[in-house]
């Protein structure tokens, strides 16, 4: 089997050190891949027919909410097909060149993943139909009435979309995807599985109780829960003896204001200012992002989705409101004294 190799360009806020650090805990097959078991089925099924016939893979959408393995499941699927992946971004193709010199540098069989896909140019999207359909791209060379149209071949790869919202992307890119999945939050679970799992590539001792604590504070997210298992070891290197106990997991988590819902302040302060604004009257995503000075993409992406699979957030057609759960958790009561029922 051929070794897998990832080309990827860490941004300029990446420090080179975590970016190499977060590769290496990316597990490299679904054997080691913990939980979504239903994609790692579906994609077993259609690596094992591919290469039984000694053809490429179907392109494969993968969608759903940030830092739930999008990415790593690319690489998962390129290892397991035995060939090479490329990895860019939607936001990196500026132009329909910039994706003809991707397209063209790539072997039969090598794998291209495009991160938030949806952030495509409409041109770049258009260069990217027939190379997906037909493993064709047309390039107009010069300008004006000299200008003229060439056929190029690219070779027979597998483009793997990810995006966090697939209602942007245009109809007909969505259509060309042979496979789409949705990747599903973790349960407490498979998040302490990944959490051990971690622990173990960073030679850190962690008690099963504390991967557990851990695991409800993660937002069900295996990127949280990496990135609050590393501030914790910091934690127990600095005040304690490096071992990863409860009494210095709560200590952490106290120290970053993380609650047992896995809330952060950030997270409070939105629920906070649509109870104390709005109380039970909806409230606008514009004037929301207004009211938190966050962007509104920010929110609809990032925050909403664990606040509502968590039940406290609701979505309405006449904006958001906070769920009589949430008056619970953050301790507050409806204006006029009433306490909201959970009923």
């Amino acid at each position: 089997m051929a070794v897998e190799r990832i080309i990827h360009t860490a941004t300029d806020d990446n420090d080179p050190v975590e970016v190499e650090l977060e590769i290496t805990l990316r597990p490299r097959d679904f054997a080691s891949y913990i939980g979504q078991e239903r994609l790692k089925q579906n994609l077993k099924l259609a690596i094992d027919a591919a290469k039984q016939r000694s053809e490429t893979l179907d392109h494969i959408l993968l969608y759903g909410p940030p830092g739930l393995g999008k990415t790593t499941m690319a690489s998962v699927i390129a290892n397991e097909m035995g060939a090479s992946i490329r990895v860019t971004s939607g936001p990196a193709i500026e132009r329909a060149g910039d994706l003809a010199s991707l397209l063209t540098n790539l072997q039969d069989g090598d794998i291209l993943f495009i991160d938030e896909i949806h952030r495509l140019h409409r041109s770049v999207e258009e260069v990217l139909y027939s190379a997906m359909e037909d493993f064709k791209i047309d390039i107009m060379l010069g300008k004006g009435p000299s200008a003229r149209s060439l056929r190029l071949d690219v070779p027979k790869f597998t483009l793997i979309g990810a995006t966090t919202r697939t209602g942007a992307l245009a109809a007909p890119l969505r259509d060309r995807f042979g496979m789409m999945h949705r990747l599903e939050f973790y349960t407490p679970e498979q998040i302490a599985k990944i959490i051990v799992r971690a622990a173990n590539i960073l030679e850190s001792k962690i008690h099963p109780e504390a991967a557990k604590i851990l695991s409800t504070r993660a937002r069900l997210t295996p990127r949280i829960a990496n990135r609050l298992l590393k501030r914790v070891r910091d934690f127990a290197d600095v005040n304690g003896d490096g071992i990863i106990d409860t009494e210095t997991t709560y200590a952490a988590l106290n120290l970053l204001e993380i609650d047992e819902l896995g809330l952060d302040p950030a997270d409070r302060y939105l629920l906070e200012r649509i109870i104390e604004n709005y109380g039970t009257n909806p409230v606008g995503l514009n004037t929301l992002a207004a009211l938190t000075g966050d962007e509104a993409t920010t929110i609809e992406d990032f925050y909403e989705p664990y606040l509502m699979q968590i039940g406290l957030l609701e979505r309405t057609p006449r904006g958001r409101k906070a769920t009589p759960k949430a008056y619970k958790h953050l301790d507050k009561k409806i204006k006029g004294g009433d306490q909201p029922s959970l009923l």
